[in-house]
């Protein structure tokens, strides 16, 4: 520890400083252990498949791991707790040799050492013990999210569906770690009585039969533990609940924020995360409220049962002498302990517990079955794929089939394209492949290695080169292929690092279309045998579509077998075999010739593409009259631009700043004293924390003033006459031992509602602050920080801060106590004990530097196993299809192994310090002993140097408890500067502007014409610019079509529009007024949008509809109707109330892009914004959308961003965007015209890529 802790106080710590695990602590060694003592005790599989295991059967594997450390510690607490009772045990004899009693008069010296020796003893084994335990609770951590991470991958379906994501992240972050912390506990349960025996046994030896009733007295309290100790267990149970239920909705905001921000819709959000906030906020009153009455029973309990054997011996008529009172009391503080801990160790075995069943019964659900597709070595038949019989379910219900009658084969090397109309059910004939989908009858066989690329891009926040190779090793030549197939040349020139770029989480600072791409790389890099795509085109635009289908499978790809979902009519004709889906059939199958004219649901598809050919050509006619002559302006404007871009790309190359994803702040150095006086004076501006103080002072003064009075008053000896009588001393003990208690209990109340009100506060002004944040933050921060900033942190601040700044006043208080008493007897204590505690401050400064940095590291290498574990989750299906679940359980290890290496040192650190205040203090504690015998007898009162030795007794265990608490507060502190890091986030512009100011017409825009004037735009400071001074006016109810390749600034466009990112130079108008100067409610509230990527709430159909609650429902069934989901809705049971699961799985994508057209419907605004809204749909429902907007949007302005050139050709006017300049920009027929035009070109691709069918 010595290096580190000297490391540590030079410079500020990171995560290389602290030295690696050894190997026997890391999860490799530890894993394959667990998983075969487990295996061992679930033994085989139980009727219905699934493993039993229980909270025991989990408990003993964890033992059986752990056992050594087990053993180790039990010796070392038997150790520790004998030598504590060394000390009450000669307090008597001590006080008789200070009396001058002739049987010890050649003792003393003898005393004095078996004191010093004993106290050296309990010093040393308690700090191994401590230590080792800590070991063993983090290796059982490891261990277990470990296991946890693998079930996760192996999850089935249908087991994903019924726990959300959120549960799964809390059985890693809080229950993993609650089984870590119970390490502490282990051993307390065959302690206590242990302990308790003892205590009896001194009790017995000086003051005979009375010890029974001190017996009685210790049983009655440890009873009154109990039934608060119940309903603490219970509140405690509610209270995850609510927080589980909390959190999933905040998490499924933070991934929808954008949706929300653009709708206007986050305050109605955050209302609800208040009000769940609100019923979590009742059980934690009453939880606090519990706590303070097992805290009374503590502080009370020496006291109650000092009184209640006192009175016992007056009874009995047992007569008191000082020597013996000190020794009792002395026991009596020693037994407070064991009392106190019980309960404390009961809750936390009942907490645990509670944990570990959540884990085991995370455990027992149901995995993929591994059998249900049997998978062949490549090679060895010239089947590839092949269906029989196959009947297949998501719900695993034979009534409800999602696919039923599946007959088809594809040899090797064949191409086979599935299209069908939304909802037939074409995605999940993928996933039977995959066998992701329950196997209801039939059989699936494949021969060789599978790719899939699912329909929305699943992308790991990382690099995006570490995005493609997916664990393979890095091959040159076959890489750049890779990247030329996928046509990702290009946009990786714009990314600001190339493909060392760190993508944000969920790949937030991507277009779609490069996500999508990104993932057919991923594909293509893996060298798979049969490969799965999930409509991987209609996320892209025309040309980059064409070019994917021509390079990837045509070209690439030519020799493998390829199953490929499809919107797209055009790139039907290439394949070998088509399948027609339709209600979960296969409808018809065939080549594209053959199966043209023997079916309707296939004519129906063909039928609505022919439609939109139809129109480019009558405009085509129109135009070959009069050809104009190529602009060949736009070309030179062009290369200058690329240049230019060039030169920005150089100078961005030297700083590494220009990432999206910053690293995490940790705030550096000490925890500045404004983070404290904040917490203080939050709640009543501070007013209750004097008195707090004062309770905990006037307990003090009165607990020790009672002692004072047993040790004056009793006699010394049977000779010598008592100075009080024998009830008189009795009487004024009981009435000092009640006033002290009743101080407890005030201090108690004060503290728990100044932390309650504290808590509250804390989290409404985080939440309100970071609902308020700009789009930018989210961007770049993972959900995983704010998340966990919401859940950990905030549940410190709940339960834990209050507390631990508490103890630290009263352990002061305490310490101040012991010296009084002690000085009383000999000043000279004094010469020992100021050196000393300087000493010990010295060190405690030494160590926290050293401590403070670990302690954050602990935190910063959290996140990142939960954003891994919530990534690992949603990707299962991917990583299992490519076969990587073996690496992705390694790189979780590693993580483990990141987090736990801070923790470990963290425990060490605690170790060494404590181990040198205990030396210290014990150093303190045998000056004042020998000093006090090598004083002339008679020269002080001996009950009154007993009392001395009795305190100081205790002095080494307060002395590190201040210490400790200082540090334990300094480490907890972090979570409140932590959520003040996020109650300082700069907020967005208002919402609303105030009235006085400028009062928008409530018609407002009635117009609808947009005008950008030399825009500029960049998503962070140090990005370069996307959009670079675009000029253009959008006339008033006309429909106008964005068109260009991806990442030419479409989105970037819109989201200027809607003020999600504020133009840096330039200004854009709606009716001349200028959107900058007005709310951003008022702003969003008057535009409509459908967004790129579909998201439906949990909740149901109207809330999705609807959320702020504005429409009726006849008003909302007419919407449904308009945008076709009106008869789908009816035939569910609950109709508006149908339920929509988390990111609304329950609905296919196809359906989801429905509900937000139906949002829009209702909205009616005068601005309308398509962003490819119609990527994730067949070409006839696309037709069946255009009507409705055509119907419904007639007089608004329609602003369309298009990836299928045919929705732009009806639009009044077409806007080409390339890098962020606007490059052509008229009607469509007119750009048609000249044949040199960009425009034209794109719609020749798509004529051409159509037409060579």
């Amino acid at each position: 520890m010595g290096p580190l802790l000297a490391v540590g106080h030079k410079k500020t710590l990171g995560l290389d400083d602290v030295p690696e695990l050894d190997p026997g602590d890391s999860v490799s060694s530890l894993l394959p252990t667990f998983k075969a003592n487990l295996e061992a005790l679930a033994g085989g599989v139980s009727g219905s498949g699934r493993k039993a295991v229980t909270a025991l059967k989990l408990t003993k594997a964890l033992l059986r791991t752990v056992w050594w450390h087990v053993a180790v510690t039990a010796f070392y607490a038997l150790v520790y707790n004998v030598s504590t009772y060394v000390g009450p045990y000669l307090i008597d004899s001590l006080v008789q040799y200070l009396n001058g009693d002739e049987r010890y008069a050649s003792k003393g010296q003898l005393l004095v050492l078996a004191f010093i020796v004993a106290k050296v003893f309990e010093c040393l084994s308690q700090r191994h013990w401590f230590f080792r335990l800590q070991q063993a609770g983090i290796r059982a951590r490891s261990t277990l999210v470990a296991v946890v991470y693998q079930k996760g991958l192996a999850l089935s379906s249908q087991s994903r569906q019924s726990r959300t994501s959120g549960e799964m992240i809390n059985i890693i972050s809080v229950d993993a770690d609650r089984v870590g912390i119970f390490s502490w506990y282990m051993h307390d349960l065959w302690l206590v009585p242990l302990q308790v025996g003892m205590a009896l046994f001194i009790l017995y030896s000086t003051l005979g039969l009375a010890s029974l009733a001190a017996l009685g007295a210790t049983v009655v309290v440890m009873l009154a533990n109990v039934p608060p100790g119940q309903m603490q267990e219970k509140f405690q149970q509610k209270l995850m609940d609510c927080k589980d239920v909390r959190m999933k909705a905040t998490s499924e905001i933070l991934r929808n924020m954008r949706i929300l921000k653009l709708q206007g819709w986050e305050m109605k959000f955050l209302s609800k995360i208040i009000e769940l906030r609100k019923t979590e906020t009742n059980w934690l009153k009453k939880y606090l409220y519990t706590t303070t009455l097992v805290t009374f029973v503590f502080w009370g309990a020496p006291t109650f049962v000092a009184v209640v054997t006192f009175g016992a011996c007056m009874l009995m008529g047992i007569p008191l002498e000082s020597g013996k009172v000190l020794s009792a009391l002395a026991t009596f503080r020693v037994l407070q302990e064991p009392i106190y801990n019980l309960p404390d160790t009961i809750s936390m075995v009942i907490q645990t517990k509670v944990s570990l069943d959540r884990i085991a019964s995370f455990l027992c659900l149901e995995e993929l079955p591994t059998d249900s597709v049997q998978r062949l070595p490549n090679g060895s038949s010239d089947v590839a794929i092949e269906v029989t019989n196959g009947c297949f379910s998501w719900d695993a219900s034979p009534e409800l089939p999602t696919l039923k009658d599946l007959n088809f084969q594809a040899q090797r090397g064949m191409r086979v394209a599935v299209c069908g109309t939304v909802g037939s059910g074409k995605s999940s004939l993928l996933s039977c492949i995959l066998g992701e989908i329950p196997k209801l009858s039939g059989e699936v066989k494949i021969c060789g290695m599978t790719a899939y690329v699912s329909q929305s891009a699943w992308i790991q926040s990382g690099k995006i080169q570490e995005n493609i190779l997916f664990g393979k090793e890095m091959d040159k030549d076959k890489y750049e292929r890779v990247l030329e197939s996928c046509s990702l040349k290009k946009d990786l020139e714009i990314l600001p690092f190339g493909d060392q770029t760190v993508i944000g989480e969920r790949g937030i600072n991507l277009s779609g279309g490069q996500k999508q791409r990104i993932q057919i790389a991923r594909a293509l890099y893996q060298e798979a045998d049969i490969y799965l795509f999930d409509d991987p085109f209609s996320a892209v635009d025309a040309h980059t579509g064409s070019h994917l289908f021509k390079e990837c499978l045509l070209g690439a790809l030519s020799s493998k077998t390829v199953v490929y979902v499809t919107h797209q009519i055009e790139f039907l004709p290439a394949a070998d075999l088509i399948l027609v889906m339709k209600d979960g059939k296969i409808a018809q199958a065939g080549k594209y010739n053959e199966i043209l004219g023997s079916g309707e649901e296939f004519m129906e598809l063909v039928g609505a593409h022919r439609d939109a050919l139809a129109e480019l050509d009558t405009i085509d006619a129109a135009n070959r009259s009069s050809e104009g002559s190529p602009s060949s302006g736009t070309a030179k404007l062009i290369r200058s631009l690329s240049s230019a871009e060039k030169k920005d790309k150089q100078d961005e190359g030297n700083n590494q700043s220009g990432q999206l994803v910053q690293e995490e702040e940790r705030e550096k150095g000490r925890v500045g004293f404004w983070v404290y006086w904040k917490y203080l004076t939050l709640a009543y501006k501070g007013a209750l924390v004097p008195l707090v103080l004062l309770a905990q002072l006037l307990f003090q003064v009165l607990q020790i003033g009672s002692n004072y009075w047993m040790a004056w008053a009793a006699p010394v000896s049977k000779d010598v006459e008592p100075p009080v009588s024998m009830s008189t001393l009795i009487y004024v003990y009981i009435a000092l031992a009640v006033g002290s208690s009743f101080c407890v209990l005030l201090r108690a109340l004060f503290l728990v509602t100044a932390s309650y009100k504290t808590a509250t506060l804390l989290f409404d002004k985080m939440h309100m602050s970071i609902f308020r944040a700009p789009m930018s933050f989210f961007d770049s921060t993972p959900s995983g920080r704010i998340l966990n900033r919401a859940s950990t942190d905030q549940s410190e601040v709940d339960t834990n801060i209050a507390p631990q700044m508490g103890s630290v006043a009263f352990a002061v208080i305490q310490l101040v106590g012991i010296i009084a008493v002690m000085s009383q007897v000999a000043w000279q204590v004094f010469v020992v004990f100021i050196p000393v505690v300087a000493t010990c401050f010295w060190y405690q400064r030494y160590y926290i530097d050293t401590a403070r940095e670990l302690q954050r590291l602990v935190g910063v290498c959290k996140a990142p196993i939960i954003q891994h574990f919530a990534e690992s989750i949603t990707g299962s299906t991917t990583i299992r299809s490519f076969g990587k679940e073996n690496q992705f359980v390694s790189a979780n290890s590693h993580l483990m192994d990141a987090y736990s290496r801070p923790k470990f040192y963290n425990a060490g650190a605690m170790e060494w310090l404590c181990f040198r205040l205990d030396v210290l203090s014990s150093l303190t504690f045998a000056f004042s002993l020998i000093f006090l015998i090598n004083l002339p007898p008679g020269f002080i009162d001996p009950g009154i140097a007993g009392l001395a030795v009795t305190y100081g007794l205790n002095l080494n265990m307060l002395q590190a408890w201040v210490v400790w608490s200082m540090c334990n507060l300094e480490n907890k502190i972090i979570s409140v500067e932590r959520i003040l890091q996020y109650i300082s986030i700069p907020a967005e512009p208002p919402l609303s502007m105030s009235e006085d100011k400028l009062a928008l017409a409530h018609n407002w825009p009635s117009e609808g014409e947009i005008q950008l004037h030399d825009l500029h735009v960049k998503y962070a400071p140090q990005l370069p610019f996307v959009l670079k001074g675009l000029t253009v006016t959008f006339p008033g109810g006309l429909k106008t079509g964005i068109v260009g390749r991806t990442g030419s600034g479409k989105s970037t466009l819109i989201q200027a529009l809607f003020r999600i990112v504020d133009p840096t130079i330039g200004q854009i108008l709606i009716d001349g007024v200028d959107i900058c100067t007005i709310g951003l409610h008022d702003l969003r509230s008057r535009l409509s949008i459908i967004p790129q990527e579909p998201t439906m709430f949990e909740g149901t159909v109207r809330s999705n509809l609807d959320p702020l609650g504005e429409y009726t429902d006849s008003q909302i069934w007419e919407a449904l109707d308009c945008c076709q989901l009106g008869d789908e809705v009816r035939r569910k049971e609950h109709k508006l109330d149908s339920p929509v699961i988390e990111n609304g799985e329950n609905w296919s994508v196809g359906q989801r892009q429905l509900v937000c057209l139906g949002r829009v419907i209702l909205k009616r605004s005068k601005i309308l914004v398509l962003d490819e809204a119609t990527a994730s749909v067949d070409t006839a429902t696309d037709n069946l959308i255009q009507k409705t907007l055509r119907q419904q949007f007639s007089e608004a302005t329609v602003i369309t961003i298009a990836h299928r050139i045919t929705s732009v050709l009806d639009s009044d006017m077409v806007l080409l965007l390339d890098n962020g300049v606007a490059v052509e920009r008229d009607t469509p027929a007119k750009l048609l015209e000249d044949k040199s035009s960009l425009f034209s070109k794109l719609v020749a691709e798509y004529t051409m890529r159509s037409t060579h069918t």
